[in-house]
């Protein structure tokens, strides 16, 4: 039975990965995560990433996607909110204090600041999950890439596919980022990264706004 939806999967796949790799508010939260938190917390955030993805795929299957598409003002809620929670990230970036960093200190796996798994986890979460440009891919692809004859089950398969990739791309920047050299590097520049980090969150969430 899979076999009869390899080509819709394969076509799902490429479009969704190429996705998850360009840029974005996710891309931006992970990498901060990990560069100020440390190792643990940027893979939480990852993960809660990756945890996002499943309220976009809840709401397209069970066929909210559709009645945002016969309820416009839904869809423009969900934009607002979006649009709002990236633009509160970016504030926050933007705000960032530099932090000291003497010659010859030493850098290590463990972060400089604390911050709980679950705030982590709900970073992550929230960024995706609230994220309207997700919000405009899943009802894209789910309406022109996935037939309407494809049985639910095997949506949902797509959807835990697409969890899995996103988590998985999102923990390996995660990895990078948090690395010793890595860690030292930003933590010297760390402030102008935040701060540029905000300012292309802040863009987003105002072209966000534009085009609403």
């Amino acid at each position: 039975m899979l076999s009869n939806y390899l080509g819709e999967f394969l076509a799902l796949a490429i479009v969704h990965f190429l996705a998850v790799v360009a840029p974005g508010p996710d891309f931006a939260v992970t990498i901060r995560q990990s560069v100020r938190f440390g190792r643990w917390v940027g893979i939480c955030t990852a993960l809660g990433i990756g945890a996002g993805i499943s309220v976009h795929v809840l709401y397209t299957v069970l066929g909210v996607g559709a009645l945002m598409h016969t309820t416009p003002w839904l869809l423009t809620v969900a934009k607002v909110v979006g649009a709002a929670y990236i633009l509160y990230l970016g504030v926050s970036l933007i705000r960032s204090q530099p932090r000291s960093v003497l010659e010859g200190d030493k850098i290590t796996d463990e972060p400089v600041i604390q911050q709980t798994s679950l705030k982590a986890f709900t970073t992550g979460f929230l960024t995706n999950a609230t994220n309207p440009k997700a919000t405009l891919f899943f009802l894209a692809i789910f309406t022109t890439l996935i037939s309407a004859t494809t049985p639910l089950k095997i949506q949902a398969l797509y959807g835990v596919w697409m969890c899995l990739v996103n988590a998985l791309w999102f923990v390996i920047v995660a990895l990078f980022f948090s690395s010793s050299k890595v860690r030292l590097l930003f933590m010297r520049m760390g402030h102008w990264f935040e701060r540029t980090m905000g300012v292309v969150l802040i863009l987003f969430a105002g072209r966000l706004m534009l085009s609403m």
